[in-house]
This record gives structure tokens, sequence and C-alpha cells, in this order.
């Protein structure tokens, strides 16, 4: 399968990368400034441009989107709108594009979080954003043709990133092997429609 990978530059993207490579697939490795191909994820005509280079392709798993971080008291629309452009619309727009340059059969996979129901201090764009990428996923899977799939994870705060334990007070933190093996079963599974969720 040919395997186009957004974000696969981040902690948690080169953990999907590496895992996907004993399984002999054509791995693209997309990044907004690194990686076999570059794209800014709040732009269509930039994720267009991406898959006029790729091609048709088999799967999409997007590990990228930013949000807003902050206190709601001070959070402006501005700041709101960060994960709205980047972390919802962004992979929208992958889905919403990349639809009509994926195979029959192929899959979507998108990253959500657990800050959709279990939400901490500072985290409400990121919980909002976090949910619709969910729902998104779940009415995408009604509609999308071919027997495409699509499906959402949503991870807890891994292992790996320490610097975000502080911020999830109460929260243990999940290993990367159970993140990782959650995009596994949504790319190389049979689900759709699916929050794969890892807490």
């Amino acid at each position: 399968m040919k395997i186009i990978i957004v974000g696969a530059t981040g902690t948690l993207g080169k953990k999907v990368t590496e895992s996907l490579k004993p399984y002999g697939h054509e791995l693209i490795r997309v990044g907004s400034k690194s990686g076999d191909l570059q794209v800014d994820i709040t732009d269509p005509a930039s994720i267009e441009k991406l898959f006029a280079q790729t091609g048709r392709f088999d799967a999409l798993v997007s590990v990228a989107g930013a949000g807003h971080f902050g206190p709601l008291q001070s959070m402006t629309i501005e700041d709101f709108k960060v994960g709205v452009a980047s972390k919802l619309l962004g992979q929208v727009g992958l889905v919403l594009l990349g639809q009509h340059h994926i195979h029959p059969k192929g899959s979507f996979t998108l990253t959500s979080g657990i800050l959709s129901e279990d939400p901490v201090r500072g985290g409400v764009n990121l919980s909002t954003v976090n949910g619709a990428v969910n729902s998104f996923a779940i009415a995408a899977a009604t509609e999308l043709q071919n027997d495409v799939r699509i499906n959402a994870v949503s991870p807890g705060v891994v292992e790996d990133s320490p610097g975000f334990h502080a911020t999830f007070p109460g929260h243990i933190p999940v290993t990367m092997d159970r993140v990782v093996a959650a995009y596994l079963k949504s790319i190389l599974g049979a689900g759709s429609g699916q929050v794969i969720k890892v807490f």
C-alpha cells in the first residue's frame, strides 16, 4: 500500500512511521517543514498540491494539527481559531480533498485526544476540536464511497511527552506502544466510523 503520513516528523508521527516499516508499504512522510513532502494543512491549495505530488494512495494518516492552550478567561476568538483552523479543518480538509485521490477500500486515520471527554484546565479549545474530529470521523464513515474507511485515534497523554504531564493532573500517561497499536488497528484493520480510545 501507498501510505501518506501527515505529521510524520513529530514525536508520535515518527513512531507510527517506524511501526509501519516492517510491513513493506510505500511510506510518504509529510511534514510542515521537513519529510519527503511538505504541506500546510490550514491551506486547501497546499493540500491539493500534496495530492498532486503523491498521486493516488491507499491510506492517509494524520498525526498533525495545532490547538490553543490557555485559560478561558483570557481566550480570544483568534486564539480559538487556532485549533479550528489547524487540528479540525486541517484534518477535515485532508479527507474532503483526499477522498477524490484515494483508492477504493482505502482508509483515513485522524487524531483527536482524551480532552474531548476528560478536559483539563486551559484545554477548552482542544477539548472542543477533539470532539469535533471524533464526530466528523463517525459521520463521514456513513458517506465515504467505494468502501473507503475512516477512524479517529484518541490518545491520552503519552509517556514519551513528559513536558505535558504536569498539564494533565491525575491522568495516567499511556505507553507509546499502545498508542501506535491503535493507529495500526485503524490503518490495517477493518473498522470504520470508530473512535479508537487509548486512555
